[in-house]
């Protein structure tokens, strides 16, 4: 439990918007995370898991990407790390293009190039042929793609994600869920905490600790203050 809680502690950290000087303390319940009354199962029992929901289409979620990358590549063995990409504002096709990335063993490869594609080219990805011609362009076998895309497997993703999302009680994204499938954390509820509203792209977003050790082999964790990132004014 006390890893838990500093595994949260660090992650809500990590989407506190706060401008030069001001004081960060630690988080609370029905601030800075929400404590879920009904656990939901998770698959990992071993380590600790965090699952991601994100949105291509979400700014936040794009800012945050390259930061997570890196802290999930420092963790190493020590989590499990998921995302489930969400369904709002109607958008499906940007879903299914995830989920078929990912079927496909290409997430690695392509995540950041459809994070550029929405955010740097304009390209919404809003319709299916929106998402075929930016197969095409980049690359892909689009008759390969085009069959993981309309499966009956890639459906089944977005029924799960949708069953996620109650479950959880995800409103807005990016959202981290840690671990037991209790604890959630976001930006939206980081920033309403310090009384702010988010925003990621005009406040310096900082970490005050990153780092852990599986405590179920070393029964220890290790924390340590690091600078995520310092964005532009």
């Amino acid at each position: 439990m006390r890893l838990i809680r500093k595994m949260l502690m660090v992650l809500s950290l990590s989407f506190m918007a706060a401008a030069a000087g001001a004081a960060v303390g630690n988080p609370e319940n029905g601030k800075e995370y929400k404590l879920l009354e009904r656990p939901q199962p998770v698959e990992s029992s071993k380590k600790i898991e965090v699952i991601e929901f994100f949105g291509y289409f979400c700014p936040h979620c794009n800012v945050l990407e390259p930061l997570l990358a890196d802290w999930v590549k420092k963790q190493g063995d020590n989590i499990v790390f998921k995302r489930v990409h969400v369904n709002f504002h109607g958008l499906a096709s940007q879903q299914k293009l995830y989920y078929s990335l990912e079927a496909m063993g290409k997430i690695e490869e392509f995540h950041v190039k459809v994070f550029n594609a929405y955010h740097v080219d304009r390209n919404r990805l809003q319709t299916d042929a929106d998402v075929m011609d930016f197969v095409t362009k980049s690359g892909l076998d689009k008759q390969k793609f085009s069959d993981v895309y309309n499966s009956f497997a890639i459906q089944s993703k977005l029924s799960r994600s949708a069953q996620q999302m109650a479950a959880f009680q995800i409103d807005s994204v990016p959202t981290l869920v840690v671990d037991d499938g209790r604890y959630v954390t976001a930006p939206s509820m980081t920033a309403a905490g310090m009384g702010r509203v988010p925003e990621l792209g005009a406040e310096s977003v900082t970490v005050s600790g990153i780092g852990l050790v599986d405590c179920k082999s070393a029964k220890r964790e290790r924390i340590s203050g690091t600078p995520l990132i310092k964005a532009k004014r």
